[in-house]
């Protein structure tokens, strides 16, 4: 008997001619670049429009600034859950579907007429967000053979880094020629490739051996706690630790943590399996990683204010200053990754951390005796060793667990990257004022240039003692590498 023209379709994909050839994998990872690219420069795009944004929509600062506080926290609650079912139903599908609904978010974006009509539009192009990030490193991964997966993972970070880099410069050019809104409608090609490479490239889904539930109550425990955790990061810059929102979400973080931890142990198919943490690949990896974006976004976000308020440079020159961290991760990724396949983790780990660390010292440096160059090389530094550390890092924690657990992995990796951004901001922002407190300064407008100085060089020193710290924990975690991977033997059978 015939199949239903339908089923013959299915079965068709992904195309044959592409599925068949040698480096099949590298279309793979092709494609996948895209959905990384899309996400990193919305990302980095939405700050420069905000201002505008807030003239053009008639609003106050406070409330533009939600248009990406709702994106992110959205993000926050959704990634993990998406990861979970990816695992239970097939990544192939979901990253699919996750380009489809960023299009229409984008599309809804842009045609906005109001902040209120913007918000709704803004939460489903994270869902969509999610719904790519849940399963980008997951489905490289396991298309991968594991001698180029390092190389494979550093490529796609490297597309993150390209969105990162051009994010600013085509924000500001669409902005200027043709407005705002073109900066959501610009997603809507790329989106629309991305989904059509999706369906005829990315591999078919294993068959499921056996149908899991989901872990609904987990699911419902775990987005609220991650999205107070986000929350009180992003808000942890005002200082407004009595605000009520703030309050609330400390108890919501200790509340739902601690029954999220009781109920994942009581499930029979939890939304995050905590045997996984007992892999020190897995918990120190996620660790790590978490530490690195801190000490890269706390760089990101304080030196344009030492640039803005004791230099006394314009915005475009403080971010042709900043293109110099993207620009690193961009060039060393790929590298990084084919080294780490061919000699191993531990050195790259171990070399981008400590690139980070001298980065932080020059930058620490330049407050005092500022030079240009110097200035550029400290942000080079901390570029160079993003990229150099973030693919051996994330090849190591995906490694380390097995098939069936990959997109849960991958969902990790993501979720520590994002709370590690919002550490960074509010790291840099809380440490800049105590440091400014201990001379007795209440306020950063009554702070003269020697003490903002001060301030500044001890934040960068701090930023750079965190990113040692990682080296020696990555120079630890990596070399139990191959001893601990006997971790995945408690999922077998």
């Amino acid at each position: 008997m015939n199949q239903p023209p339908r089923r013959e379709l299915f079965n068709a994909l992904p195309l044959k001619r592409v599925r068949d050839r040698q480096g099949y994998h590298w279309f793979v990872v092709g494609t996948v670049c895209v959905g990384a690219f899309m996400a990193a420069l919305d990302a980095s795009i939405i700050n420069i429009a905000l201002p505008v944004m807030k003239r053009d929509l008639h609003t106050s600062i406070g409330m533009v600034e939600w248009v990406s506080l709702s994106y992110i926290l959205t993000l926050a609650a959704f990634i993990v859950p998406f990861s979970r079912l990816s695992d239970m139903f097939g990544r192939r599908w979901m990253y699919t579907m996750g380009f489809s609904v960023f299009i229409v978010g984008s599309f809804l974006c842009g045609f906005t007429p109001s902040l209120i009509f913007m918000f709704p539009a803004r939460i489903l192009q994270a869902v969509g967000a999610a719904m790519l990030q849940a399963n980008s490193v997951s489905i490289i991964t396991a298309a991968t053979p594991s001698h180029a997966r390092g190389k494979a993972i550093g490529i796609q970070a490297s597309a993150q880094g390209v969105g990162l880099s051009l994010g600013p410069l085509i924000g500001g050019a669409l902005i200027t020629l043709v407005g705002w809104r073109w900066i959501f409608y610009v997603n809507v090609p790329v989106g629309i490739i991305g989904t059509m490479l999706g369906v005829l490239i990315l591999p078919q889904d294993g068959k499921k051996s056996q149908r899991q539930k989901f872990d609904f109550l987990g699911a419902g425990l775990l987005g609220p706690t991650l999205v107070a955790i986000v929350y009180i990061l992003n808000a942890g810059t005002q200082a407004s630790w009595t605000s009520p929102a703030v309050v609330v979400s400390f108890i919501v973080v200790v509340v739902g943590g601690a029954a999220f931890y009781i109920i994942e142990h009581r499930v029979q198919s939890p939304m995050v399996d905590l045997k996984l943490f007992r892999s020190k690949v897995f918990s120190l990896g996620n660790l790590s990683g978490l530490l690195s974006f801190a000490v890269m976004y706390a760089v990101m976000f304080l030196e344009p204010f030492f640039l803005d308020n004791v230099r006394r440079l314009d915005a475009l020159t403080s971010g042709l200053f900043l293109t110099a961290i993207p620009i690193g991760m961009t060039i060393f990724t790929p590298i990084s990754g084919a080294i780490s396949d061919r000699f191993g983790a531990q050195r790259p780990l171990v070399a981008g951390m400590v690139s980070a660390t001298l980065g932080g010292c020059l930058l620490a440096l330049t407050t005092v005796r500022y030079s240009v160059p110097t200035t550029l090389v400290g942000l080079l530094l901390v570029g160079v060793g993003m990229g150099v550390f973030t693919p051996p890092n994330n090849s190591q924690v995906m490694g380390s667990v097995p098939s069936n657990r990959l997109g849960i992995t991958g969902g990790m990796l993501n979720m520590s990257r994002t709370l590690g951004m919002g550490l960074g901001v509010t790291l840099g922002g809380l440490s800049y004022q105590l440091f400014l407190q201990l001379q007795g300064v209440h306020g950063e407008a009554l702070a003269s240039y020697a003490q903002m100085i001060q301030a500044f060089r001890n934040v960068f020193i701090v930023i750079a003692a965190i990113a040692f710290t990682v080296s020696i924990l990555s120079g630890v975690y990596s070399g139990d590498c191959k001893r601990d991977m006997k971790v995945t033997n408690v999922y077998r059978g």
